[in-house]
């Protein structure tokens, strides 16, 4: 072990693959490691955060809605935070993302998914519109990504724990773009963590880059022609980064490798041109590789897409009028809230309705849900959460769930939403903001109105829940796994 207990066999391979670059690697070994959030473009542009971020921040220059932040800063800790406005996340790890072109309506899978920084992104991008399965084999780590999806206010993912190969055989060119950011040796965070050093020890890169094998092949196999993959890992490693791509190459040629654009300070790929490569002495980041693929051929997307279901399952839910007029002012909302981001001049996608969400809904139990509108049949998966949870119904009575909430756009919403409910507006200072987010019951300040029923309690606009208005207090309705601590 040498320096900062890193192995001597790897800092010997960094040498031979950096060869002059290694002492500036070296010396960069002693540096801070960055801290960084990624901007929720479904809830508000970059420039709209510049406008209004409560806290300095920088543009991260692979990443247009990445931005550094002060390493001592805790920006969980800010209601902007509980409103879904940013995810956390080190600056270079926002790099897989960024890569992948999806637009809405697209069908994305992401085969590692946990814990949600990359599928969150993703969904923010599909804009409500489309698929996007949120993948990973671990079904204790894909608990992770149901809250941070839900946090971001997106509507249609479903959180899978399965294996790729499986995925593969039920999916075969369904999809129009993936992202495998692949279990690796880790080498380009052994500055962050060094600890992962202990693990590369016993494994190494030839462990991994079977695994990385398997997946990508997997990952190929589900691409449908003319759609765009992007293999990542945080490693340094030849062998799992370049030697993985030019192996899938060569088992699938119907693949061919796209060339991709970096920062300037970034490196290209090791004897294998259009990868792109983010090293800790030349960007303010951690280690990282990139390649973007492409199946050839083009997809006959029309056809196919006309097959896909989308459809509930739940014809036969039963309410009482007060909830039958509440899931529908609900329904009419959300369907405001998704075309505000997802529809442009441009845009063919047809405009959704609330009539046409309420074919989508799927009863489990007492939990209400709204499938993505490109689900496919998944009998005999693994799936921790099938598309939207819109709420409860028990004994007729159904009450809003905290991920719809987060789903909503404040304006369309309020307008389509007629007396199903209404808004209360708390600027982010605001003392009550934070008590809403610890739980507590809020009295209304003189001259402030509320209507009884059910109340979105926004920050500055932006949603963070529900809550049940009296006329002069609002009883909390904020989900309690959730609050502030």
């Amino acid at each position: 072990m040498t320096k900062k207990g890193l192995p001597s066999e790897f800092l010997e391979e960094m040498k031979q693959l950096l060869k002059d670059e290694y002492p500036a690697y070296e010396k960069s070994l002693d540096e801070p490691g960055l801290a960084g959030i990624r901007i929720n473009s479904a809830k508000l542009t970059a420039g709209e955060w510049d406008e209004r971020s409560p806290f300095p921040s920088e543009p991260v220059p692979w990443a247009e809605n990445g931005r550094y932040v002060a390493g001592d800063l805790r920006p969980a800790r800010d209601p902007y935070y509980f409103a879904g406005l940013y995810y956390i996340q080190e600056p270079s790890a926002m790099l897989p993302a960024a890569l992948l072109p999806v637009v809405p309506g697209d069908r994305v899978l992401d085969v590692c998914a946990a814990p949600g920084g990359k599928s969150t992104e993703l969904g923010a991008k599909l804009k409500g519109r489309g698929l996007l399965f949120a993948n990973d084999i671990s079904s204790s780590r894909a608990k992770a990504l149901v809250k941070n999806l839900e946090l971001f206010g997106i509507t249609n993912s479903c959180v899978l724990a399965e294996d790729p190969e499986k995925l593969a055989e039920r999916f075969p060119e369904f999809f129009d773009k993936i992202l495998v950011d692949a279990p690796c040796s880790g080498e380009g965070m052994f500055r962050r963590e060094p600890e992962m050093a202990e693990d590369w020890k016993k494994k190494g890169p030839a462990y991994y880059s079977l695994i990385q094998r398997s997946i990508v092949l997997a990952a190929a196999d589900m691409l449908r022609p003319g759609g765009v993959m992007v293999y990542s890992t945080c490693t340094f490693s030849r062998l799992e980064d370049e030697g993985t791509v030019e192996w899938l190459l060569r088992e699938r040629p119907d693949m061919e490798l796209l060339p991709v654009s970096g920062p300037a300070q970034a490196a290209d790929g090791f004897g294998l041109p259009g990868c792109l490569r983010l090293f800790p002495h030349r960007v303010r980041g951690e280690g990282h590789f990139a390649a973007v693929l492409r199946k050839k051929g083009e997809s006959g997307k029309e056809g196919w897409r006309q097959e896909s279901r989308g459809r509930g399952t739940s014809p036969s839910l039963s309410l009482e009028p007060d909830s039958e007029a509440l899931l529908n002012g609900l329904l009419e909302a959300l369907a405001a809230s998704i075309n505000s981001l997802s529809l442009t001049e441009t845009d063919p996608l047809p405009p959704l309705t609330g009539k046409g969400l309420k074919e989508r809904l799927f009863l489990k139990g007492d939990s209400l849900y709204l499938l993505p509108e490109e689900f496919p049949e998944g009998k005999g998966l693994r799936f921790l959460r099938t598309g939207l949870l819109m709420g409860t119904v028990k004994k007729g009575r159904l009450e809003p769930g905290q991920p719809l909430a987060m789903a909503l756009v404040s304006g369309p919403a309020e307008q389509a939403a007629g007396k199903a409910f209404s808004l209360f507006r708390l600027e982010r200072t605001d003392d009550r903001t934070l008590r809403y987010l610890k739980g507590e019951t809020l009295s209304l300040a003189e001259g402030e109105e509320s209507k009884k029923g059910w109340v979105l309690v926004c920050a500055d606009g932006f949603p963070l829940g529900w809550a049940r208005g009296n006329g002069r207090t609002l009883k909390n309705k904020y989900y309690p796994g959730w609050r502030w601590q």
